[in-house]
């Protein structure tokens, strides 16, 4: 069946169709095969993040991305004697905020505008108003508004402090380049149908051996256990605790072969930034402004504001649809705006496709 239309979105995302095949098997979750493809993924995982086997580990974790933040955050935190840090600016560090609330888990946030990034500066002022902080989380890429937060500065703060670090990089592994080596930070999270350009089903989180060591007994959840979940695959090497998604790990696979096929993340980040950067210039021309400083602007999704107070979002929306795209909706609150990304399997010259739609619209509704 012929794909109605290219997902122009932080994922999911429009994946090849070879990824889409690998999916056409069923597969036993006990088998040798399905276990090898697992560990396998798991050490790719730490290749593509630059990170050393000996001091990370790779745990995945059935269900989408927020499963995976929230493992995280439920497990590393522990129930009594520590203080959970949030820095803010869009929905995502919020959403973090909100887990902690339902997990009672005292926290500090520290809120951004939105289209501001997380400002090293101001951070730094917040741990030293607030020694009590044991752990800190934040956003890599806030794709609230495409916003990329200079974790490469937040986390030495954090070291010096002694204080857990929580990177979310769930819309920039993969087509971001991050050495976690270098970084250092504790935990880091992702998903499979993010950059690596899989399909939606686990989450993963890359976690620093000698801290996770340290949180048997944390966890709130059974199934969101993130220590469990890396003692029953370290004893049984590729076996999940409960039923896996098999045909998202073998389309996740592919996806990771896909990605080495492409030359790394360092070639999949430039054709991400150079399709951002046709359809930054692009919309500008057709008179739609940015929302945020392109000086933060990752290469992930692009906020736009509506054109005028008369800019029909759902009419435009269709409009593009009807031609071959589906974009995102805004969510920045305080600006009326809409999203559209440029990571999945897609290249400048399906951004220059719909700028053409786009530049039809215009015409039509001037």
């Amino acid at each position: 069946m012929k794909q109605p239309y290219l997902l122009l979105t932080p994922g999911p995302l429009s994946t090849t169709p070879t990824v889409k095949a690998a999916m056409q098997i069923d597969y036993c979750t006990w088998d040798s095969d399905y276990r090898q493809v697992t560990e396998t993924i798991r050490q790719q995982i730490l290749d593509l993040a630059q990170a050393n086997a000996d001091d990370y580990t790779t745990v995945l974790l059935q269900g989408s991305g927020s499963y995976g933040v929230e493992a995280t955050i439920g497990t590393a935190v522990p129930r009594k004697n520590a203080v959970l840090m949030v820095a803010i600016n869009g929905a995502y560090g919020q959403r973090i905020s909100e887990i902690a609330d339902y997990y009672d888990i005292p926290h500090v946030d520290v809120v951004f505008a939105e289209d501001e990034i997380v400002d090293p500066e101001r951070i730094n002022e917040a741990l030293n108003a607030h020694p009590e902080v044991t752990h800190f989380a934040t956003i890599h890429s806030e794709t609230t508004t495409g916003i990329l937060n200079p974790i490469e500065q937040l986390v030495p703060l954090l070291k010096a402090r002694g204080i857990v670090s929580i990177i979310d990089a769930m819309s920039s592994l993969g087509g971001v380049p991050i050495n976690v080596d270098q970084l250092d930070c504790d935990y880091l999270v992702s998903s499979a149908n993010k950059c690596v350009q899989g399909v939606p089903g686990f989450a993963f989180i890359i976690a620093k051996k000698s801290e996770l060591a340290k949180t048997a007994g944390n966890a709130r959840s059974l199934s969101l256990d993130l220590y469990a979940q890396w003692q029953a695959m370290t004893k049984q090497p590729g076996k999940w605790r409960f039923t896996s998604p098999t045909h998202v790990v073998h389309a996740f696979a592919q996806a990771l072969n896909e990605l080495a096929l492409e030359g790394g993340v360092e070639p999949r980040y430039r054709r991400y930034a150079a399709s951002q950067s046709r359809l930054s210039s692009g919309m500008q021309a057709l008179g739609f402004d940015l929302v945020i400083d392109p000086a933060y602007q990752g290469p992930i999704i692009t906020s736009f504001k509506y054109p005028s107070e008369q800019f029909d979002f759902d009419d435009f929306y269709q409009f593009i649809k009807e031609r071959g795209f589906v974009i995102y909706p805004g969510k920045v609150s305080t600006i009326p705006s809409f999203r559209i990304g440029t990571i999945g399997d897609v290249d400048t010259t399906d951004i220059n496709r719909l700028l053409a739609i786009i530049s039809d619209y215009r015409q039509l509704n001037p």
